[in-house]
């Protein structure tokens, strides 16, 4: 009669679905629990090394971003034009990415 599975707890890995054809007028369900998802780690932590690598990583692309807007900003204040724009604002992007990355990833191995 209900198209909604049967509420037989208030578990959120259990999943449910029609099974074939009604039983005694009602339809009928089938429910299971979901499996268990498997990280890239299995189900072990990350190693000091890979969280330190992470903090880089996070780093290092939040310091792009911020560099780009400041890099951007500074140069074409200064007058800056074309390859020598994209030169200074790459250059710019670098710097901040590295020392970012490296305050980051400093900062997740006081952690570890």
């Amino acid at each position: 009669m209900s198209d909604q599975p049967p509420c037989e707890s208030a578990d959120e890995d259990r999943w449910c679905t029609k099974a074939s054809g009604e039983v005694g007028g009602l339809r009928s369900w089938s429910c299971s629990t979901m499996p268990v998802a498997v990280g890239p780690y299995g189900q072990t932590q990350p190693s000091c090394f890979d969280r330190v690598k992470m903090g880089f990583m996070m780093g290092f692309a939040v310091g792009m971003a911020a560099g780009a807007m400041f890099g951007t900003f500074s140069c074409l204040r200064v007058g800056m034009r074309g390859r020598e724009l994209m030169g200074g604002v790459g250059k710019t992007m670098m710097q901040s990415g590295g020392t970012f990355g490296t305050f980051m990833s400093i900062g997740m191995g006081i952690r570890c």
